[in-house]
C-alpha cells in the first residue's frame, strides 16, 4: 500500500477500504504523507466523491486522530449547532449563549473561515484576549460551570481535520459533500454531543448553491449522525444574500451584540431563534415550538442571553469591557462608500462576490496561515426588496490597507442589481429534514 496507489485508485473512482482510508489519514498526521499528496487526494475526492461507507470511514479516521470529550457526567442533553458556511453568518455566536441561557448544554467546536465565508473562530478572536484553544479538562470545567463552550480543533481534538481543513481552504476543494460531511461531523462528535442542529446554506453565497446538492449534503450529515447514535436535524436556509448587514470579524461581533440586546437585523434574529428552538426540542426542554420561540425572544429581550455571552467571553479570556463599550475598539483606517447608480429596488445580490471582497479587504485568508484583519469588512445598507434612490449609499468597505480597499472597490462594483419594480425577499428557511 502506497500513497500513490491510494490516490490513483480514488482518481479512477474505485472504492477505498477502511485500511486504505485510515492509513492515508494516519500517515499524513505522522508527516510521512506530504501536503502535496494530501492535496492530490482531496482533489480526487472532489471529482470522484466518496460513497456512504467511505464517508463514514473518513469521519472515523478524523475522529481517531485525536481525543474525544466525554460529557456523560452532565445530566442534561448536549446539543450543538453548525453551519456549512455563509457570508455574514454569525448565528452561532448569538445562538450558543442564547441556548445555554435557556438550559441547553452547548459544547461547540467551530472552525475558521473557508474560502469566501467567515469563520466563527476568527470572529471570536477579534474580541481582544479571547482564546479558542484549551485543554479538554478546561473545556469540561467550562461546560460544567456555565453550560457553553466555543473552541476550535486543538492538537487534541480532531487534529487531522484541522490540518486537512487548512489545505481544503487553499486548494479549491472546499465544496465537496463527503469532505464537508466528514469535517463537520468529526468535530461535532468529538465534543461529546447528544444531538446536533445543522444549517445547510443554499444560494449564490454558499458552497452548494443548488437545492438538490444541498439536500444530498443534509441527508449525508443526518446519516452519519444516525450511524453514531445521535439526533440530527438539518435546515436548508437561504444564502442568496448575506445574513444581517455586517460582514467581517469585529463588525459581526458588533451585530451579535445588537441581537443579544434584543435588537439586530430581522433575518439574523429570525434564523437564530428558529435554530435555537430546534435545539431546545432536541434537548427535551420543550415540546411546543411556539413556547420555545417565545422563551428565546424573552431571553434576548431581558438580557439573559447577553449575560451568558459575557460569561462565555470572560471564561475564555476575552475583554468584557470592550464588549460593554464596543465604540472603544475603533474602526479601520480606510473606508469607501458605494452608491446606487439609479432609482429602483434591489433585486439581486452577488453574495459570493461580497464574500471574496471581504477577504480582499483583509477579513479572510487567501493562504493557509495568513492573518486576518479584525476591523476589515463590509456594511450592507440595502438588501433584496429594499427601495433605493440614485446616489444613496448601499455598501461600505473598510480596511487597514489602502491598496486592498482600492482592489476590493473594483471587484465589488455592480455587486447588486437594481430593477424598477419591487421583488420578494428570499425565503429564509427553505426546508427542514430530521430523518432519511
Amino acid at each position: 500500500m502506497t500513497p500513490y496507489e491510494i490516490i490513483r485508485r480514488k482518481r479512477d473512482n474505485e472504492t477505498l477500504s477502511r485500511k486504505e482510508i485510515f492509513y492515508f489519514v494516519d500517515e499524513f498526521m505522522r508527516g510521512r504523507i506530504k501536503d502535496y499528496q494530501m492535496s492530490a487526494f482531496l482533489m480526487a475526492v472532489f471529482y470522484q466523491g466518496l460513497n456512504d461507507e467511505e464517508t463514514l470511514l473518513l469521519t472515523e479516521a478524523y475522529l481517531r486522530s485525536g481525543k474525544t470529550i466525554n460529557l456523560d457526567h452532565l445530566a442534561a442533553r448536549k446539543i450543538d449547532k453548525h453551519s456549512t458556511g455563509g457570508v455574514g453568518d454569525k448565528v452561532s455566536i448569538i445562538l450558543a449563549p442564547l441556548a445555554a441561557s435557556l438550559g441547553v448544554l452547548v459544547p461547540m467546536i467551530s472552525g475558521r473561515g473557508l474560502g469566501h465565508t467567515g469563520g466563527t473562530l476568527d470572529k471570536l478572536e477579534s474580541i481582544p484576549g479571547f482564546k479558542v484553544t484549551g485543554s479538554i479538562q478546561r473545556f469540561k470545567k467550562q461546560m460544567k460551570e456555565i453550560g457553553v463552550a466555543m473552541y476550535g480543533q486543538s492538537e487534541f481534538l480532531v487534529p487531522a481535520d484541522r490540518k486537512i481543513y487548512a489545505l481544503r481552504d487553499v486548494t479549491a476543494t472546499v465544496d465537496s459533500i463527503p469532505l464537508i460531511t466528514a469535517s463537520i461531523m468529526s468535530k461535532k462528535l468529538a465534543a461529546g454531543i447528544d444531538g446536533l442542529v445543522l444549517d445547510v446554506k443554499v444560494g449564490n453565497g454558499s458552497f452548494i448553491p443548488r437545492m438538490t446538492r444541498a439536500e444530498q449534503l443534509a441527508r449525508n450529515l443526518i446519516r452519519i449522525g444516525q450511524a453514531f447514535g445521535k439526533k440530527v436535524t438539518t435546515y436548508l436556509t437561504s444564502m442568496d444574500q448575506p445574513l444581517g448587514n455586517k460582514i467581517g470579524n469585529w463588525l459581526e461581533i458588533e451585530e451579535c451584540l445588537d441581537c443579544l440586546k434584543g435588537e439586530g437585523p430581522k433575518d439574523l434574529v429570525e434564523l437564530t431563534v428558529e435554530l435555537t428552538t430546534e435545539m431546545m426540542i432536541l434537548a427535551d426542554l420543550e415540546k411546543k415550538r411556539s413556547v420555545a420561540k417565545k422563551k428565546c425572544f424573552q431571553a434576548l429581550n431581558d438580557g439573559s442571553a447577553l449575560k451568558k455571552f459575557l460569561e462565555l467571553v470572560k471564561f475564555q479570556g476575552g475583554n468584557i469591557e470592550l464588549l460593554l463599550h464596543p465604540e472603544r475598539v475603533g474602526t479601520a483606517s480606510y473606508s469607501k462608500k458605494l452608491t446606487a447608480a439609479k432609482d429602483g429596488f434591489i433585486s439581486q445580490i452577488d453574495t459570493y462576490r461580497l464574500g471574496v471582497g471581504s477577504v480582499h479587504l483583509g477579513a479572510g485568508r487567501f493562504h493557509a496561515g495568513s492573518k486576518v484583519d479584525p476591523q476589515a469588512g463590509l456594511i450592507l445598507y440595502k438588501k433584496i426588496g429594499d427601495p433605493v434612490k440614485k446616489g444613496e449609499v448601499i455598501l461600505e468597505l473598510r480596511s487597514n490597507k489602502q491598496a486592498a480597499l482600492e482592489e476590493a472597490e473594483i471587484q465589488l462594483d455592480h455587486f447588486c442589481k437594481i430593477q424598477p419594480t419591487g421583488v420578494r425577499t428570499p425565503e429564509l428557511v427553505r426546508k427542514r429534514l430530521s430523518q432519511i
